[in-house]
């Protein structure tokens, strides 16, 4: 042990009832019924959507006579004060769906900051307009739709009381830009049958802000107040004049094709793969889907970025398949940022022991009728040589009842396992208060969910139910959150890292801006993590105390000293030949980080911990690096190398990555990717090649090549060519 951390062992986890009791009365306290202060803003949708011909260039005559929402404020660096450069928006309809026109002015347009060019990219350090949608108005639900002065296009859907979005959720959309020497502008076209609506709305939530980078401005159109997000459609304005819409048939075939082969392991014969599917959806109504998909896999989804683990916990990766994607949002269940359990976890379906396994097919429905969200799943998965020997069906159902303005309370159930073992099933109960009116303007938050499980074979303690206060304000932060886990609770479709634990997150943090001077603003804050068995007795610990200052010039300096501890109970191997053995640690590692401004053609972040661990010292550092010499090219690099010395002896683990991306442009992008790290001593490379050549087609070429390193000499572990031709006909 390496330091004299002491820590405190609660009693019993307070009952649920208990819990339940304070929840309640803390909602009655917050006054679900207060209404927003202000008027929120509104601006009409003109006529002639049809007319416009896509360009970036807002020079047809329906743009002349439409409607203009221009009076942005800042959020960023100075609230609610008069953005530095004007920015105008107009939207036009038709039957078919929305274009939408935005004018940003900017006096130096040499100062522009925009690199990216590709579809997704993650455009929040560059200069971009973001616009949220909300269909429904029911200030908890909508779209996220991005682009930059290169035409570069992001979206996303926005979770449950918007306080994040989901990124990998693709729609079919379109959008041009186009710069001058007065600025830039940008025209973007959605069809309406990317989106759910409620059809008898004529008016929907609307929000739109802009990023200035150079300056660190962000300028807002509706609720110009930092601590809203622009994804909180509670806080959006309107879209007035929305039409009754043509959906036609709202029927949508997207067949593919998958050919191609590779060697598939070591000393393996080479293999060949010709697979077609299709995906079928469905409209019934506006805001109801009927989905299907036969055969769908992961062969145009990029590779998961390689993780060192020092723990003994499992990592979490994304999912990234369409067809589960779909009303992602619906199926969200207690917080959004919920890792420690999550009851359907769509990767387990067709992926086992990181292997994939063919789906036969599948079927979805998810909608909102008047306050009810409800979706539904069934999933039928074949065997698999080596992994299951035979094939299971699943199935998943999910509603939410939404309360009050920004609240719900929902249900969710789940049967199947994809092990094939009989008998599984979940369900669960949670409850969301949410409002922005908190003693007027403010966010708070209140959740609860418990969940039980069970399979053939499975008793004892089943159950896991947590609760979260949440309090999210600009210059406060603050949230008491509590879980516990049953030493039984395995959920057959669900991600459990870990059972037999209660854990306790009361955090807090501060931020101070400043008016002038070199530094923006300063943010200090303790989020502490207190894991204990469910006995009361900790296990671990995991309490950074942080430091963040961000510079004028955008550069950020940050510091921290993190207080961590563990009790295993078992031996476990942290590296290869070094294994921690039972007892009691307790260390304090100290933290320093610099990442400087991304408006830079070349930027990087470099972080540097040291100290104690376990039985001796841990030394980490991280690199990203990301470089820019044209808008063509992309280079990206990340280095992480973990140097240990324990009792049980010395290890060091590297992972290195190195991504070229050529971004000839927004429809039109090859990336190349190559991972090392030093546990395996392997080396996997995964190029990719995207090309939407139409709005509803696309071609995936992948290329993946794994080699390893065997007795000083590189031997080939696998290989794959894949191509994949995908193209929806919508009617």
């Amino acid at each position: 042990m390496n330091s004299n951390l002491q820590v405190k062992e609660p009693g019993r986890a307070t009952s649920l009832s208990r819990v339940a009791a304070i929840l309640l009365v803390l909602a009655a306290f917050a006054n679900p019924a207060q209404a927003q202060v202000n008027a929120p803003p509104a601006f009409r949708a003109g006529a002639g959507g049809e007319t416009v011909r896509l360009d970036g260039v807002l020079n047809e005559p329906a743009w002349a006579t439409a409607e203009i929402a221009g009076a942005f404020l800042q959020t960023d660096p100075r609230e609610g004060m008069p953005a530095t450069f004007p920015t105008t928006v107009r939207v036009l309809a038709s039957r078919n769906g929305l274009v939408i026109g935005i004018v940003c002015t900017d006096t130096e347009p040499s100062g522009i900051v925009s690199y990216s060019v590709r579809r997704d990219a993650p455009l929040g350090q560059e200069d971009h307009v973001r616009l949220v949608l909300g269909p429904f108005q029911d200030g908890r639900s909508g779209y996220v739709f991005s682009v930059n002065p290169n035409g570069a296009r992001y979206d996303g859907v926005i979770n449950a009381s918007g306080e994040n979005e989901n990124a990998e959720w693709d729609g079919i959309w379109e959008a041009e830009a186009t710069r001058g020497e007065t600025g830039w502008s940008a025209e973007i076209r959605i069809p309406i049958q990317t989106l759910s609506f409620r059809p008898d709305l004529h008016e929907w939530h609307f929000n739109i802000e802009r990023r200035v980078q150079r300056l660190l401005e962000i300028d807002r159109w509706a609720s110009p107040v930092r601590q809203y997000r622009l994804t909180q459609t509670s806080r959006a304005g309107f879209l007035t004049g929305i039409p009754d819409f043509a959906l036609g048939r709202g029927l949508s075939l997207r067949p593919s094709v998958t050919t191609g082969g590779g060697i598939p392991a070591h000393g393996a014969d080479v293999a060949g793969k010709f697979r077609p599917s299709l995906d079928v959806t469905q409209r019934l109504g506006s805001n109801v889907t009927a989905s299907f998909t036969s055969y769908t896999d992961f062969a145009e989804t990029e590779v998961d970025t390689r993780q060192t683990n020092l723990t003994r916990f499992p990592l979490l990766f994304p999912e990234k398949r369409g067809f589960f994607l779909e009303g992602v949002d619906i199926f969200q269940f207690g917080p959004p940022v919920n890792n420690d359990m999550i009851p359907y976890f769509s990767r387990r379906i067709g992926l086992v022991g990181g292997k994939e396994v063919p789906l036969l097919a599948g079927a979805k429905v998810n909608g909102r009728v008047a306050n009810t969200n409800f979706g539904g799943v069934v999933v039928t998965m074949d065997s698999e040589p080596g992994v299951v020997s035979e094939g299971s069906t699943m199935a998943v159902a999910r509603v939410k009842q939404n309360l009050w303005r920004e609240s719900h309370i929902g249900f969710i159930a789940t049967a199947g396992d994809p092990l094939g073992r009989s008998g599984s099933w979940l369900s669960g109960v949670d409850f969301t208060y949410s409002t922005t009116s908190f003693l007027g303007n403010k966010n708070f938050s209140i959740n609860g969910w418990a969940v039980a499980t069970g399979r053939e074979g499975l008793h004892g303690d089943t159950k896991a139910y947590a609760f979260k206060i949440d309090y999210p304000n600009d210059k406060w932060d603050m949230r008491v959150w509590y879980r516990r886990i049953g030493r039984d609770f395995d959920p057959s479709l669900g991600f459990v890292p870990r059972r037999a634990m209660q854990r306790w997150n009361p955090a807090v943090s501060n931020r101070t801006r400043f008016t002038r001077g070199p530094i923006q603003d300063v943010s200090h804050g303790i989020n502490p993590y207190l894991t204990f068995n469910l006995d009361g007795r900790w296990e671990t610990i995991d309490a950074p105390v942080q430091s963040v200052w961000r510079l004028r010039s955008g550069d950020r300096v940050q510091g921290i000293v993190t207080f961590g501890g563990d009790r295993p109970l078992q031996p476990f191997q942290i590296a290869p030949d070094v294994a921690i053995a039972p007892g009691s640690y307790t260390w304090v590692r100290p933290s320093l980080g610099f990442t400087t401004a991304q408006k830079r053609r070349l930027y990087a972040s470099l972080s540097w911990t040291g100290g104690s661990f376990y039985d001796g010292d841990l030394t980490q550092w991280e690199l990203q690096a990301v470089w820019n010499p044209t808008a063509l090219y992309t280079v990206e690099m990340t280095a992480e190398r973990n140097s240990g010395d324990l009792l049980a002896g010395r290890f060091t683990q590297s992972v290195f990555g190195t991504r070229l991306r050529v971004n000839v442009s927004p429809d039109l992008s090859i990336a190349t990717y190559a991972q090392y790290d030093t546990d395996s001593e392997s080396v996997g490379i995964n190029s990719r090649l995207r090309w939407t050549f139409l709005p509803v087609a696309d071609l995936f070429v992948v290329y993946n090549h794994n080699v390893r390193s065997v007795l000083d000499r590189w031997e080939l572990q696998s290989n794959q060519l894949l191509v994949k031709l995908q193209y929806a006909w919508r009617m």
